[in-house]
């Protein structure tokens, strides 16, 4: 039996709030192509699962949807550890391995993300004094002067877009104060920049973090802002726990 797996979350806080070794199924749970939704327990551990047909229709983006839909419905009652979308465990054996060798990782990453939220922020930045730096840099196929001279100003733009970038990330951070943090950066067209940054708190600071949107509109000049969330912690689990995986 092939399972595709959502997540990992502690037996405990499950519903039926027995230990049991065999799967059990979570009512009212919908996941990936309609499948239904089960417990699979492995010692204090339980991952989220659903039978899968390697010759059924491929995973899609509907497949995504479906999958952050399990997810979230789990972290509204317990921590969760996500698994990648497309995670597919080829047996039980399989399944059993991956959280038999990951099982100290998985430990420490659940006691870290207990009673932890994600927060995202997004902010589109269209400020006039970025206009120069956000023109795209075109290299010559050649090298020589011509290359090198504008090899020189792709840098210089691309120094002068982060440090808006890491200027306005401090500005959030302090606004915020959250636990953690990750930032990425990119440009959006027609000139503009998006800041994407996610923030991990405390979930029962959820609606204090919120409360202070409005303050961050007004405080970032030359930005859009826009923040969502409580997200499970998709951004902070340890880069081993992304990939922990049967075959995809």
């Amino acid at each position: 039996m092939a399972w595709y797996a959502y997540c990992l979350t502690e037996h405990q806080t499950l519903p039926n709030g027995t230990r049991t070794r065999r799967p059990f199924l979570l009512e009212g749970v919908q996941g990936v192509n309609g499948a239904a939704v089960l417990s699979y327990p492995s010692g204090e551990f339980a991952v989220i699962v659903s039978e899968y047909d390697h010759t059924a229709s491929e995973l899609d983006q509907k497949s995504a949807i479906e999958h952050a839909r399990v997810v979230s419905n789990c972290f509204r009652n317990s921590t969760v550890l996500p698994f990648k979308f497309g995670t597919i465990f080829d047996s039980d054996d399989a399944l059993r391995q991956a959280v038999r060798v990951n099982r100290r990782a998985f430990g420490l990453s659940v006691a870290k993300l207990r009673g932890k939220s994600e927060m995202h922020i997004k902010l589109i930045v269209r400020d006039g004094s970025l206009r120069e730096a956000m023109i795209d840099v075109v290299l010559p196929d050649t090298v020589g002067g011509d290359y090198l001279s504008k090899l020189k100003v792709k840098a210089s733009r691309e120094r002068e877009r982060q440090t808006k970038a890491r200027a306005l990330s401090v500005q959030v951070h302090k606004l915020f104060s959250p636990l953690e943090e990750e930032v990425s950066c990119k440009k959006v067209a027609p000139e503009g920049m998006l800041i994407d940054i996610a923030h991990l708190i405390d979930s029962k600071s959820v609606e204090k973090y919120q409360n202070r949107y409005t303050t961050a509109a007004k405080q970032l000049k030359n930005c859009e802002v826009a923040i969502s969330g409580p997200w499970p912690p998709y951004h902070f689990l340890p880069g081993k726990l992304r990939t922990v995986a049967g075959n995809s």
